[in-house]
């Protein structure tokens, strides 16, 4: 701990975080104005000390011209920002006791705008307002898109018989018996008087004929749609309860 002899040396010495890191130069001494000891020094941080954050002298060790402090570096240079006028505001005081996680002490007064007021204390952290709050834990349920399989269209041939009625034709033979008159007594007579003869004919037929053609029949594509459903979900939350103890020691719950 930091002696009152050692104080007076403390000003422009340089500063180290308690893992040994260096921190800057120590600026200013702030006094408790009821005990008038020493409380917070100021460390100039930042590019050319372009900033001052407060640190507790707590647990402070000064050597040569070095002054360690309790905290890391990333704590100190997380400090509330605070003008340095000399004096601090029992508002900025608990900001800076809670950001250290010290125990501000009971008997403080302070409105927000630093007049006099009841404010309450919390035994487990920083003196707070006049009032405790009460959170719970609730669920946040939202919906997230993934991926759940795929679809795809393949085509193959089958094969398959099938039948179709066709109309054919075919010639047979027909005799026809005619008797001779004047129009036809010419060809009747055209040749010998007897003779032994033939006569022939050529008959036609028609038969099914099977030829095969590929057209196109139809389109096919995949399309997707959204089917909208209810799935239930659930998740165990927390909630803090308040318990009040009065004077007749009698506890209620809030």
């Amino acid at each position: 701990m930091i002696t009152q002899d050692q104080l007076r040396n403390l000003i422009g010495s340089t500063a180290y975080d308690r893992d040994g890191d260096k921190l800057g130069k120590v600026g200013q001494i702030y006094y408790d104005d009821d005990t008038d000891q020493p409380k917070w020094v100021t460390v100039q941080t930042g590019m050319f000390g372009s900033h001052e954050n407060f640190v507790p002298v707590q647990g402070a060790e000064q050597s040569n011209d070095r002054v360690t402090l309790g905290y890391d570096k990333a704590k100190v240079k997380d400090a509330p920002r605070i003008s340095e006028d000399g004096h601090l505001s029992v508002d900025e005081e608990a900001r800076l006791y809670q950001h250290y996680g010290l125990d501000y002490g009971d008997g403080r007064e302070a409105g927000g705008d630093g007049t006099p007021g009841a404010v309450g204390h919390d035994t487990s952290g920083p003196t707070t307002d006049n009032a405790m709050t009460r959170s719970e834990e609730r669920l946040r349920v939202g919906t997230q898109a993934q991926e759940t399989g795929q679809a795809r269209l393949r085509k193959h041939v089958v094969t398959e018989q099938q039948q179709a009625q066709v109309p054919v034709s075919h010639e047979e033979v027909r005799v026809t018996r005619e008797p001779i008159t004047d129009g036809n007594v010419g060809n009747a007579t055209d040749g010998p008087a007897i003779s032994e003869e033939e006569h022939e004919v050529t008959l036609h037929a028609e038969r099914p004929v099977v030829d095969k053609e590929a057209v196109p029949v139809e389109r096919v594509r995949l399309d997707t749609e959204t089917v909208q459903e209810t799935e239930t979900v659930e998740g165990q939350v927390r909630r803090e309860e308040i318990e009040v103890d009065d004077a007749a020691d009698r506890r209620r719950r809030s």
